[in-house]
Formats: C-alpha cells, structure tokens, sequence
C-alpha cells in the first residue's frame, strides 16, 4: 500500500527544489555579469569627442546642430570638430547650438 504525503509536506518539498531552481539562476546571473564586466575591462569605450557637428542629408550636407561630445540628442550623421571649427559654426548661426547640450554656454557664445 502507498501512503499519499501530506499537502503540506509537497508544498514545502516544492519550495525547496524552487529555492535550489532560484539560487542556481542567481548563480549563472552573477557568472553572466563577470564574464561582462571582464570584456567591459578588456574593451573599454573609447572618450567621446569634445565637440561634434549635426550634418543633413543630401548634397552639401549643410550643418544642422552643434552638440557637445556626450550629447544624445545628436543624430546620426556627425562627426567630430575642434573648439574653434564649434565657435566659428556658432558665430555665423547662433540657432545652430543644440538645445539640450547647450554647446554655446560651455563655449562661451552667449
């Protein structure tokens, strides 16, 4: 004869292989984070540009925006700039400075 075991007692044996289930996650979880903090460490980002400038599309690529380096607003067609290629794109057009970075108050344009 086989004695059924108590609700109770498969609950609690389910609890245990879920915990074990759970550990072992947190377990590759932290394996996955190290092996990503090593490549991180290995290849790290190269410093953003100082300046960059915003391009339109088309022929002549007229000057869109100037952004500071860190800025993500910046589209995709950008490209690096000197300090003074920035205060001379700013200089002919004011309203080129890109309203969230605000290059032209780090330049000193205002």
């Amino acid at each position: 004869m086989s004695e059924e075991l108590p609700r109770l007692d498969l609950l609690r044996f389910l609890e245990r292989v879920q915990l074990q289930q759970l550990a072992q996650t947190r377990h590759w979880i932290h394996q996955e984070e190290q092996r990503q903090a090593e490549r991180a460490a290995r290849h790290p980002l190269p410093e953003p540009p100082a300046w960059i400038v915003e391009q339109g599309i088309g022929v002549g690529r007229r000057v869109v925006a100037v952004h500071q380096g860190w800025c993500r607003m910046s589209g995709k067609r950008t490209s690096p700039i000197t300090r003074d290629e920035a205060l001379r794109l700013l200089a002919e057009d004011p309203e080129r400075a890109c309203q969230q970075c605000r290059p032209d108050t780090d330049l000193g344009v205002l």
